[in-house]
């Protein structure tokens, strides 16, 4: 049984209705966030590059591990392919560095602790675990090309095959 299968028998849900504010062909909104190393990323530095820009609801669970994991694992045919990848949650960057760390991910982990760039990219949403509803990252993977157009959007995410669903 996979993630999402485990989820669903466990009562998770998530209201995608939300992720539908950006389409493939849109122009990707820029950002600038700081990463598990106290640095600052924009868009604009990967102009020019394919990029894989994934959104996680947050560091060390299960889910988000078996996604960030199979990324690492995968990173070498990413990156061959011209890929870069990188990560986005609400987490700090205290907890994105020892996320990182922990599993070795060789990638940026941006903060978005303010939550300004997963409302531009409409993946904050409404979410129910057991019944109850709270706000949260609905997983999402935007596939940007080259000139910071969105090329595909991926909202059932696999995060056993995520690589898979990226490259297929």
């Amino acid at each position: 049984m996979n993630i999402a299968d485990m989820a669903k028998k466990l009562g998770v849900t998530q209201n995608v209705s939300k992720v539908d504010k950006l389409k493939e062909g849109d122009k990707a909104p820029d950002f600038s966030l700081k990463n598990q190393d106290g640095k600052t990323f924009s868009l604009k530095e990967y102009k020019g590059k394919k990029v894989v820009l994934y959104f996680y609801p947050k560091d060390d669970t299960p889910g988000c591990t078996a996604e960030s994991c199979n990324l690492r694992d995968n990173y070498s045919s990413l990156k061959q392919k011209g890929y870069e990848v990188i990560g986005v949650s609400v987490d700090n960057e205290k907890s994105h560095k020892k996320f990182a760390n922990k599993f070795d991910l060789p990638f940026n982990l941006l903060a978005d602790t303010e939550k300004d760039m997963v409302e531009k990219y409409g993946v904050w949403g409404e979410k129910t675990l057991f019944g109850r509803k709270y706000m949260g990252i609905i997983r999402t993977t935007f596939i940007i090309d080259e000139n910071g157009k969105i090329e595909k959007i991926l909202k059932d995410v696999e995060t056993a095959n995520h690589t898979e669903q990226i490259l297929g």
